[in-house]
C-alpha cells in the first residue's frame, strides 16, 4: 500500500463495543505502525473517554436512541440523527478514510451510511448471537461482516459473513500472575475455592440483590467471593453491608482495575451474558453462571447465553429467578469439580483467537482494494 492507511472505526456506548474497537485498532497498528485511526463515537457515552485512554483520537456525534416510552421525544432525537449524518460527512471529508469499520452502536449509522455512501468500503462486526439494530440496517451498505456466532445468515447476506469472533482485551490473555498470587492479591486464602463476581462497570441490580438477600448463605458456605457491584450500587451496597455485617470471606469492591488477576483467581464467575464477556470467558476456559440482562434489545444477551448452555459450555439463571437460585447454584457448581472441569472443557472448544488480527487483515484488504 503505497499511501498511509487511513481507518475510521465509529460505534459504541458500552464496553461490549468499545474492547472489540480498540483490539482492532491495537491490531491494524501492529501491523501498519504508521496507520491514521480515527474513532468516531456518541457524545456523552464511555467511548469518549476509554479511546483517548487507549490512545486514539476520537471525534463525538449527537447521536442517540430513539425513546420506546415517549413518542414526542424523538423529534428531537430526529434532529441529532439529521446533525449527526452532517457532522460525519464532513468528518469523512477531513479524514479521508481508505475503510470505514463499525461495531454497532448509535455512532456506527450515521459514520458507515455517510462512508458507504462517498463510495468507501465498510466493514461492520456484529458481537452478539442476535444482530443489533444498526448492524442489520447497515449491511446492504457494507463490503464484509465479521460475527462470533454460527447461523449468522438469518440476519445478514450469507456471501458477506466471515466467522471471526469476538476481539478482547489483550491484557486478559497476557496474564502472566498465578491462581494463588492473584487471589492472595484480593486478601483470600488460595486453598478456599473462589466466586468472582461482576455486572459490567456500572453494576446488575440483580446479581448485587442476590447477595445482599442471602448474606447468611455466604457466612455460612467455606467458599470465597469477590463481588465487583459497580460504581453506581457501591455506596448503597456499602452502608446495607455495616447494618448487616460484611462476612470475612466476602471483598466488595466497586470496580476492578485488574480484570486479569481477577478472572485468574476465581474458580467460577458470575456475569451477565454480553457477548465480549462471553467471548473473554471462551478464550480463557472459565466456568461462568450467566444471568443475562433483560434491559437490551430483543434479549439479546439470553440468546448469547443460550448458545452455550445449548452446548453444556456454561449455566445459566433467568434475572427474575436470580435473587432466589443464583447464590445456591453457584456455591453448589464451585463445589463440584467434575462439573468445574466439565465447563471449562466444553467453553474453550468455543474459543475463536486472534479474531483482531483476522479482522484487521479484512480491513486492510478491504482498503488496498479502495
Amino acid at each position: 500500500m503505497s499511501d498511509k492507511l487511513r481507518v475510521i472505526i465509529s460505534g459504541g456506548g458500552t464496553g461490549g463495543h468499545i474492547f472489540p474497537a480498540v483490539s482492532i485498532a491495537n491490531a491494524i497498528r501492529a501491523k501498519h505502525p504508521d496507520a491514521e485511526i480515527l474513532f468516531v463515537g456518541a457524545l456523552g457515552r464511555m467511548e469518549m473517554q476509554r479511546v483517548p485512554a487507549a490512545g486514539y483520537e476520537i471525534k463525538g456525534l449527537p447521536i442517540c436512541g430513539f425513546d420506546r416510552k415517549n413518542p414526542l421525544k424523538n423529534i428531537k432525537v430526529l434532529y441529532k440523527i439529521w446533525k449527526s449524518q452532517r457532522m460525519a460527512k464532513q468528518i469523512i471529508k477531513d479524514f479521508r478514510p481508505m475503510v470505514a469499520v463499525g461495531v454497532g452502536g448509535y455512532a456506527s449509522g450515521p459514520t458507515l451510511n455517510k462512508a458507504a455512501a462517498m463510495g468507501i468500503p465498510c466493514l461492520i462486526q456484529e458481537q452478539n448471537s442476535y444482530a443489533g439494530v444498526t448492524n442489520k440496517l447497515l449491511a446492504k451498505k457494507a463490503a464484509k461482516i465479521c460475527v462470533a456466532y454460527d447461523g449468522m445468515e438469518r440476519f445478514f447476506p450469507a456471501e458477506k459473513i466471515i466467522k471471526t469472533g469476538n476481539p478482547v482485551r489483550q491484557t486478559l490473555l497476557d496474564t502472566t500472575i498465578s491462581r494463588e498470587e492473584a487471589i492472595q492479591s484480593f486478601g483470600l486464602d488460595p486453598q478456599k475455592k473462589t466466586i468472582l463476581l461482576v455486572g459490567g462497570s456500572l453494576g446488575a441490580r440483580t446479581v448485587n440483590e442476590s447477595v445482599l438477600q442471602h448474606l447468611d448463605l455466604v457466612k455460612q458456605t467455606d467458599v470465597q467471593f469477590i463481588w465487583q457491584t459497580g460504581k453506581y450500587y457501591n455506596a448503597s451496597i456499602m452502608e446495607q453491608l455495616k447494618t448487616k455485617g460484611q462476612p470475612q470471606n466476602l471483598v466488595v469492591t466497586d470496580f476492578i482495575s485488574d480484570m486479569g488477576a481477577a478472572y485468574k483467581a476465581a474458580d467460577l464467575v458470575i456475569s451477565r451474558a454480553g457477548a465480549s464477556s462471553i467471548s473473554e470467558f471462551c478464550l480463557i476456559g472459565k466456568p461462568v453462571i450467566l444471568v443475562p440482562s433483560p434491559n437490551v434489545a430483543e434479549d439479546h444477551q439470553t440468546k448469547n447465553a443460550l448458545a452455550l448452555v445449548n452446548v453444556d459450555a456454561a449455566l445459566y439463571v433467568k434475572d427474575a429467578e436470580a435473587p432466589s437460585q443464583l447464590l445456591e447454584l453457584a456455591i453448589k457448581t464451585v463445589n463440584d469439580e467434575q462439573k468445574l472441569i466439565s465447563l471449562r472443557t466444553n467453553i474453550l472448544k468455543l474459543a475463536l483467537p486472534d479474531s483482531a488480527d483476522i479482522i484487521a487483515d479484512e480491513v486492510i484488504k478491504l482498503a488496498q482494494w479502495k
